[in-house]
């Protein structure tokens, strides 16, 4: 998909993703050894009552679903930004569902542009427990 086939406001549901304890002890152990990602009890002693995943790992994990797709194909130039915000733990067996939006088209020259994603995902209660926007390049299809 090229920038100039997009249409802001386009939404993509992605396909729940479940948070398994081997896939977030492995993940926390290389890029996130903390306590409460890494043990039972330690983590039974805090605010959030048990295990919870690494937030990049939270996102990762929906966002991953999305990659999947490969909506741009060949138009992708580069990954610009991306900003996330926590807003609920996320916990061993969780299942996330989310929902992408094409949240804005911005021209960059003539051979390119950003096209800004939004990512929501909610666990199973339908808590919403991450917001995340993510800045792309996109040719245009002229190019």
């Amino acid at each position: 998909m090229y920038l100039d086939e997009i249409s802001v406001g386009t939404r993509i549901q992605l396909p729940p993703v479940v948070i398994g304890k081997e896939q977030m002890m492995a993940f926390a152990a290389l890029y996130d050894p903390l306590p409460m990602h890494l043990d039972e009890a330690y983590a039974k002693s805090t605010r959030f009552g048990g295990l919870i995943a690494p937030g990049v790992m939270s996102f990762m994990a929906v966002w991953s679903e999305f990659a999947k797709m490969n909506l741009f194909g060949q138009a992708l130039v580069a990954g610009k930004s991306t900003k996330v915000e926590w807003l609920k733990p996320v916990y061993v067996e969780d299942t996330l569902r989310a929902e992408v939006v094409f949240s804005k088209v911005t021209k960059r020259n003539a051979h390119n542009g950003i096209a800004e994603i939004t990512l929501d995902a909610w666990n199973q209660h339908g808590d919403l427990v991450l917001t995340s926007v993510t800045e792309a390049v996109v040719q245009y299809r002229s190019c």
